[in-house]
């Protein structure tokens, strides 16, 4: 940029933003002032950023708790939507546990009948032996 700039200057308001926007030397800003008046409010602005660096962090400081603040409840979010699936993955597996143990009392209970019945064909078939 400033090799263009310098094999042509600044011939356009174009070459002069360039100059703005990529061009720290003080003779450049000069020459940027000299043909475009209007330049001279926005290098001044930039400059007292500059001066002010201690604003300037402080505006950035800002920026960044806001972003950790939202950083922190995206996270606490995230979290809360894992535990809320976790829970419902839970509840339907306690759920399948209590139909099973349900199932499987029912089962116990089928096994003591028939094995009660079975005792009492035996018993028959004892006492007709007899």
């Amino acid at each position: 940029m400033k090799k263009i700039l310098q094999n042509r200057g600044i011939k356009n308001r174009l070459d002069a933003w360039l100059a703005f926007l990529a061009l720290d030397d003080p003779e450049w800003i000069e020459a940027v002032i000299e043909a475009y008046p209007e330049f001279r409010s926005m290098y001044e602005e930039v400059y007292e950023m500059c001066r002010n660096l201690e604003r300037v962090m402080e505006m950035y400081s800002k920026e960044l708790q806001e972003l950790d603040r939202n950083t922190v409840q995206y996270m606490i979010d995230e979290m809360q939507e894992t535990i809320n699936r976790k829970d419902a993955q839970l509840s339907q597996k306690n759920a399948i546990i209590e139909d099973q143990a349900e199932q499987l009392a029912q089962f116990k209970q089928m096994l003591e009948d028939q094995n009660r019945q079975l005792q009492v064909l035996l018993s028959q078939t004892n006492q007709g032996k007899e």
